[in-house]
């Protein structure tokens, strides 16, 4: 008995199909160049879109998730750390029991998610990458490059702990800490730049928002000069010999190669800073 063959649809059919396609991109287009959906921040998304946005974010960090092990999490010095860390960077946006976010995280759409919800609905895996990847189109940004991963989890596992508490309670750990602050780990030795790495620093730092980076999709930024061509420079900010280890000062102390530039100290890491040179000298070896 032969099998049944495979019936490709007839020309006909086939046109239907191709100006259907045709149709919707069309559509699509329209809707993008005339403006009309409201991109404020002050009118929600429509149901629509925002179960798209809901459910693209909810099965993505499921999946970027879903290899991470947790490590134990109950430790109360761990808990401890994890409070003051978000109280540092987390408590404006999403606020804690019996205290209100600051007007910044208020005005955002969508909304942070208050993290007693988070907690209870999300495992500890997710909410660790979350916290160390961001979210695109939320406002939730990246903490990876500012924390190590032991501070990562340590806000996860306050972040876990926060439906335990009640505001009185939360306020207490607040009155024992003081104004104690969350100290950083001791910075490791300089290693060789990694370009992979530099991509990511030079997003992380903001540097897309003033100027042109090569390799990244960015807006048309003109404020500072086009990072295209930079290790071919002779000179940095027009006065300093372009080499990898001056560039590197540039990038971490532009006031001391210029006064006059408005480049800011941003606060880039001696790695961070080596990392973001060797990406740039890498495109530019590849482009030749």
């Amino acid at each position: 008995m032969r099998p049944a063959r495979l019936k490709l649809p007839g020309k006909r059919a086939l046109a239907v199909i191709v100006s259907i396609v045709l149709l919707s991109v069309a559509a699509g287009l329209a809707a993008i160049f005339s403006g009309i959906y409201d991109v404020s921040a002050v009118r929600q998304h429509t149901a629509p879109v925002f179960w798209i946005l809901e459910a693209t974010m909810r099965s993505g960090v499921r999946r970027q998730a879903s290899g991470i092990e947790p490590p134990p999490l109950a430790d109360p010095e761990l808990v401890r750390r994890g409070f003051l860390l978000h109280r540092e960077s987390c408590l404006q946006c999403h606020g804690a029991p019996g205290v209100s976010p600051h007007d910044v995280g208020k005005a955002l759409l969508p909304a942070p998610n208050n993290l007693v919800q988070t907690a209870l609905e999300w495992k500890a895996a997710e909410i660790y990458w979350v916290t160390k990847s961001g979210l695109k189109m939320t406002g939730m940004p990246a903490w990876g490059m500012r924390y190590s991963d032991e501070d990562l989890w340590a806000i996860v596992a306050f972040v876990k702990h926060m439906p335990r508490l009640t505001a009185r309670a939360y306020a207490e750990m607040g009155e024992r800490a003081g104004t104690e602050a969350a100290k950083t780990e001791p910075a490791e030795a300089a290693r060789a730049g990694d370009p992979a790495n530099g991509k990511y620093a030079l997003q992380q730092y903001a540097c897309t928002t003033c100027h042109l980076v090569p390799g990244m999709v960015t807006g048309a930024s003109h404020v500072g000069p086009s990072l295209h061509g930079i290790a071919r420079r002779t000179f940095l900010a027009g006065r300093l010999p372009n080499t990898r280890e001056n560039m590197v000062r540039w990038i971490r102390d532009p006031k001391s190669v210029s006064l006059a530039t408005l480049m800011p100290d941003l606060g880039v890491t001696e790695q961070h800073a080596r990392d973001m040179v060797a990406y740039l000298h890498s495109v530019e070896k590849g482009a030749r």
